[in-house]
C-alpha cells in the first residue's frame, strides 16, 4: 500500500539520554532512525523533522518552528511538506518498527482518511486513523495513521485556541480524534532511556530473532531489497559443511549469490542457483559417505558398467 506519506519526529531533546542525538544511536548496528525508515518505505513521501543526518534512504528534511518546540509544532512541519489522505506518523526511536505493523495500521483505517464530522464527540473511534497500543495497552501516538485533513483540522483548532502548538502535549490532539487501536506490543516499544537501549541490543541478539536482524541489517547495508529463503540457505550451508568441508558453507553461499546476481537477480535466480548448489552438495556427500564406509559396502554412486565387469565370465557368450 503506497497511498500515504509518513512524517517522521527526529528533534526531541533527548533529556533522559543525557542529551545524546538518540535518533542516530545505533541498535543491531543500524541508527533507530534508519530502522524506522525501512519500516515506512512504502511511503510516497517521507518527510523526517529534525536536524539533518545520514540515512539509508532520501528523505525530506524540514524543522519544527521553534526548534525544539515539541511533538505537535514538529507534526505541523512535517504536514506542510505531505499530499496523501493518510499519514503515518512516528518517532524516531523505535527499534522493532517494521513494515508488517505499518500495514496493520493502514488497513485499520479501511483506505480512507475520513472527514470525522468534527471535535469533540464521546467515545468515537475508527473514522479518523488508528493508534497503535503497547504491552499495557496503552496508546500510543508517534505510531499512528492518521487522516490529513482532520490532522489539518485540529492543529488549526489548537492554534486558533492556544495561539501556539509550541509546548501543547500531544494529547490535545488525538483526544479529539476517532482512532481504532491496533495492538502490537513489539513495534510500540521506544527508547526513552540507556536501559531501554540496553534491553533493544540484548533482544536482538536473543536467539530467536538474531539471524532475522543481521539479514536485515545486511540488506539495509548494501541497499538489497530481497527477500531471503533463510532456511534454504542455512539448509544448503549445512550440507556443504558436512558433505565437503566446514569452510565451503560461506564459500558455497557466496557463490550461489553471485551466480543470482549473473542470472539477473532476483528470488527466482537465488532458488534456483541454491538448488543446483544443494543437488551438488548432495552427490559429493554421497561419494564421501560410500567412500568412509569401504569397499564392502559395494559399488558407490554413479558407478558405470565397468564396476560389473569381473562378472563377465559368466555371461552367455
Amino acid at each position: 500500500m503506497t497511498d500515504y506519506d509518513a512524517v517522521v519526529l527526529a528533534g526531541g531533546a533527548a533529556r533522559r539520554l543525557g542529551g545524546a542525538d538518540k535518533p542516530a544511536v545505533r541498535v543491531g548496528g543500524r541508527s533507530l532512525l534508519d530502522r524506522v525508515l525501512s519500516a515506512c518505505a512504502g511511503a510516497g513521501r517521507t518527510v523526517v523533522v529534525g536536524p539533518r543526518r545520514p540515512t539509508v534512504r532520501p528523505v525530506t528534511w524540514t524543522r519544527e518552528e521553534p526548534p525544539g518546540g515539541g511533538p505537535l509544532a514538529g507534526l505541523a512541519a512535517g504536514l506542510r511538506h505531505v499530499g496523501a489522505e493518510r499519514v503515518l506518523v512516528l518517532s524516531a526511536d523505535l527499534p522493532f518498527l517494521e513494515a508488517e505493523a505499518v500495514g496493520a495500521l493502514l488497513e485499520a483505517t479501511g483506505g480512507t482518511g475520513g472527514d470525522g464530522g468534527g471535535r469533540g464527540g464521546p467515545g468515537r473511534r475508527g473514522g479518523e486513523g488508528a493508534v497503535l497500543t503497547d504491552a499495557g495497552g496503552r496508546e500510543q501516538p508517534l505510531v499512528a495513521v492518521y487522516g490529513a485533513e482532520p490532522l489539518r483540522r485540529e492543529l488549526g483548532l489548537l492554534v486558533a485556541e492556544h495561539g501556539t502548538l509550541n509546548g501543547l502535549p500531544l494529547r490535545l490532539l488525538t483526544n479529539e480524534l476517532e482512532l481504532a487501536r491496533v495492538h502490537h506490543p513489539t513495534a510500540a516499544f521506544d527508547c526513552d532511556t540507556w536501559e531501554d537501549i540496553g534491553t533493544a541490543r540484548a533482544r536482538i541478539r536473543d536467539d530467536g530473532s538474531v539471524l532475522d536482524e543481521w539479514i536485515s541489517a545486511v540488506k539495509a547495508e548494501l541497499g538489497i531489497e530481497l527477500d531471503v529463503d533463510r532456511a534454504g540457505l542455512l539448509d544448503l550451508a549445512r550440507d556443504a559443511a558436512h558433505g565437503v568441508a566446514r569452510p565451503a558453507a560461506p564459500l558455497t553461499t557466496f557463490l550461489v549469490g553471485y551466480a543470482a546476481a549473473q542470472r539477473g537477480g532476483g528470488p527466482e535466480a537465488v532458488a534456483e542457483a541454491a538448488r543446483l548448489a544443494g543437488a551438488l552438495a548432495a552427490r559429493w556427500a554421497e561419494e564421501t559417505d560410500a567412500a568412509a564406509a569401504g569397499p564392502a559396502s559395494g559399488p558407490g554412486p554413479g558407478a558405470g558398467p565397468a564396476s560389473g565387469a569381473a562378472s563377465g565370465a559368466d555371461e552367455p557368450s
